[in-house]
């Protein structure tokens, strides 16, 4: 049996898209100094903030073997401080400065920016997210099973 084209695979079209998306974030993302996954951490923190790394983690879908340095580097741009949970010295909470407050404001059109670089209306747009978080919420299931 041959496997499927590269074309007609669900996993490429996702990666792909991946892709497309960060080239599309990558100029407005530059011009506020930070990066994607930090852009992700921080949208975290600005609807919520003073949470725990695994709090952030869960929210994310990351480990915080992977959070600890992305955290490090937003602390060290002077975005996020770190400090020990006072009550359990092995929690780290993570709350925004003054300076990653402020930056909430630069981002506020991002979102609307990326709607129309798709190309799809707002309704059209949450339909495929909820599509999207479906097949992945199968996958982390399928996986959990194995």
């Amino acid at each position: 049996m041959i496997p499927p084209k590269l074309e007609d695979q669900l996993c490429f079209a996702i990666y792909s898209a991946e892709h497309a998306f960060s080239r599309a974030y990558k100029p407005m993302l530059d011009d506020l100094g930070i990066t994607y996954p930090q852009y992700l951490v921080l949208t975290v923190l600005w609807a919520q903030d003073d949470l725990t790394v695994n709090g952030i983690g869960q929210k994310l879908l990351l480990e915080s073997s992977t959070l600890t340095p992305l955290l490090k580097r937003l602390e060290a741009q002077g975005l996020i401080s770190r400090s020990r949970h006072k009550a359990d010295e092995r929690q780290v909470r993570v709350q925004l400065t003054a300076a990653g407050k402020k930056l909430a404001q630069a981002a506020r059109d991002i979102p609307k920016c990326m709607l129309k670089a798709t190309g799809l209306t707002a309704e059209a747009l949450v339909r495929l997210k909820r599509e999207i978080e479906a097949v992945r919420d199968n996958l982390i299931a399928s996986r959990e099973q194995m």
